[in-house]
């Protein structure tokens, strides 16, 4: 078994273009050419040590819901449904319109990982261009992220439009 520290080094001396030969698994694969395409900005700590990579500015990294977002909103007990799920208007186009602009765009769903295959299916009979899908969002709503990376919502009600600045009432921690 090769050390970890003699692998990162050959993988500096060959360069990232060439990790997917390297690679193994087919995941590692997929995140790798995943962080080649959204040029990933490197960031620093004030310390000079690495931190998570950023997206440029002008990036957005969509998290978009399936199920009432984009579609009739169908329980995952019903997965019978999801295959004819009738798409709402101007989701499409909005969509592939932000990956067009090179904007980051993942479906963020309660489905399950048991509904990844007719999910992907739908996804592909209408046209929509994505980077990946995250399944298992916990049901519910209410939802409040915390992270140390620039978060903003929109709450979809209805119609999918262009994106427009507004004030808005939020929650912050107390200082």
């Amino acid at each position: 078994m090769v050390p970890l520290g003699s692998f990162l080094q050959v993988i500096e001396q060959i360069g990232l273009n060439r990790i997917n030969e390297l690679a193994n698994y087919r995941n590692y694969e997929i995140q790798v050419t995943k962080y080649e395409k959204m040029n990933l900005e490197v960031a620093l700590d004030e310390n000079g040590n690495h931190i998570s990579p950023k997206l440029p500015q002008e990036v957005k990294n969509f998290l978009i819901d399936i199920d009432g977002t984009i579609c009739d909103d169908i329980p995952n007990e019903e997965p019978e449904r999801m295959e004819d799920a009738v798409i709402y208007e101007g989701a499409l186009d909005m969509i592939n319109k932000w990956f067009e602009e090179g904007h980051i765009i993942t479906f963020f769903t309660s489905r399950t990982e048991e509904h990844r295959p007719v999910t992907e299916r739908w996804l592909a009979k209408h046209g929509f261009n994505y980077h990946g899908i995250l399944f298992g969002k916990p049901r519910g709503g209410n939802y409040h992220w915390i992270d140390n990376h620039i978060v903003r919502a929109t709450r979809y009600e209805g119609k999918f439009t262009e994106l427009v600045m507004a004030n808005a009432k939020i929650q912050v921690f107390k200082g």
